[in-house]
């Protein structure tokens, strides 16, 4: 028997079997409502988010110019996004329950505190390259140091040179420090778990609040006064040690966590050892999380100023040796610039500041390339070697099923 199709949206007669068309099955939801994804933008949603931000700054202006004595940008920028939240959340309640409304106002203020920090960040970036836009057109502000310029000296004489030097020899320094030091010690915390460790992890995660001037202060006491080591670039390269070294740990710790216990129980099952699994295993599944944490160590050591300055010291030629002689970087040389009163001065710290931003973009990116690869890629190396060992098992194998098989010879009488 053929059932006629029914009209969309018409109820079956009574007594009568509705037709039913092969396909996976649909969750029943009370009331025979339609499933809504609460994450899927919409139409209505663009309209809304419109009306509400048109409708928050015409009131937000109404307020400040006709209705009440306000004033001022921020106050304005605040009463406008309390306004457009309070009108978004009313449009969005005329066809969404309580759930998705709040949904919506989640995600409104995410995107909204995302578009901020990128507002922000592009303002920072550019009002220093607009500033210092005179002193960068100059070569010379990149060959150069200021030793023979003074403070009313023209832009075309004199540079940065030396704080970029510095910047770099104290960065290596103070990386080739912390960054075996870190990895050991995150792997030692996530892999040797007991009370030790506990205590470990305490200490570190109180140092990541250190202020930057104590560490400047510890090493000033202990490796100047105490040990009797000149101010100079290692001096300064230990402070930074000192803020870095718990940056890196913390990090590195939160993601050699993140590695399944799987993959270890795999390795141990091949009775290979525990420094080999974390060699060959944790460390190489981690590896784009382990560089994220040496970034964030280096963002926190290459800014750093009131550390260098009690270390180092402040010189304005170019020192390329780290044991003696006070040494300069981009920080410290930004905020000895901007301090005099001379618009030329003021330019090369602006100068100086947008080299530095340049220089940690820089870092950023080789380390990025270094170890961009993601848990399990293999190098073109050992893509290469992986490729040769297929090649020769399957030689061998092709070998061995083309030589004859001997046979075994019987003596009559005795048992096949």
């Amino acid at each position: 028997m053929t059932v006629a199709p029914e009209a969309p949206g018409a109820r079956p007669a009574a007594g009568r079997p509705r037709a039913t068309l092969p396909g996976p099955p649909r969750a029943a939801e009370p009331g025979g409502e339609r499933r809504r994804a609460l994450t899927q933008l919409r139409a209505t949603d663009v309209y809304a988010m419109t009306g509400a931000a048109a409708s928050a700054l015409a009131l937000t202006w109404l307020l400040f110019t006709r209705l009440l004595p306000f004033d001022g940008a921020v106050g304005f920028v605040v009463v406008a996004y309390g306004l457009f939240l309070l009108i978004y959340a009313l449009l969005v309640s005329f066809d969404e329950d309580g759930p998705a409304v709040v949904d919506r106002i989640a995600a409104a203020v995410v995107r909204s505190m995302g578009l901020l920090l990128v507002v922000i960040l592009t303002f920072v970036v550019c009002y220093a390259l607009v500033e210092g836009r005179k002193a960068l057109v100059h070569a010379n502000f990149f060959t150069e140091d200021m030793q023979r310029a003074g403070p009313l000296e023209p832009l075309s004489v004199g540079g940065a040179l030396h704080a970029a030097v510095g910047t770099l020899i104290m960065i290596v320094i103070a990386l080739a420090v912390t960054v075996p030091a870190g990895l050991v010690c995150a792997v030692f915390l996530t892999e040797v778990p007991g009370p030790y460790a506990r205590f470990v992890r305490t200490i570190v995660e109180a140092m990541t609040a250190l202020p930057s001037i104590v560490a400047g202060l510890f090493i000033y006491a202990t490796a100047i006064l105490g040990l009797g080591l000149d101010q100079s670039g290692l001096a300064a390269a230990l402070a930074l040690s000192v803020m870095m070294l718990p940056i890196i740990i913390r990090a590195a710790d939160v993601v050699i966590r993140l590695v399944p216990g799987t993959l270890r129980e795999a390795s141990y099952a091949m009775g290979t050892s525990r420094w080999r699994t974390v060699w060959h295993v944790v460390l190489p599944t981690c590896r784009s999380g382990l560089t994220t944490a040496v970034i964030l160590g280096t963002a926190r050591g290459i800014g750093e100023t009131s550390p260098v300055l009690l270390t180092a010291g402040f010189t304005s030629e170019l020192n390329l040796d780290p044991l003696h002689g006070p040494m300069v970087d981009l920080p410290l040389a930004t905020f000895e610039f901007v301090k005099s009163p001379e618009p030329t001065m003021i330019a090369r710290g602006f100068g100086t500041a947008a080299l530095l931003m340049a220089l940690v973009l820089l870092l950023f990116v080789v380390a990025r390339v270094i170890g961009g690869r993601g848990p399990g890629q293999l190098t073109r190396r050992q893509e290469h070697r992986r490729v040769l060992a297929s090649r020769r098992d399957a030689r061998r194998f092709a070998e061995r099923r083309a030589a004859p098989h001997p046979t075994v010879r019987t003596e009559p009488g005795s048992p096949s």
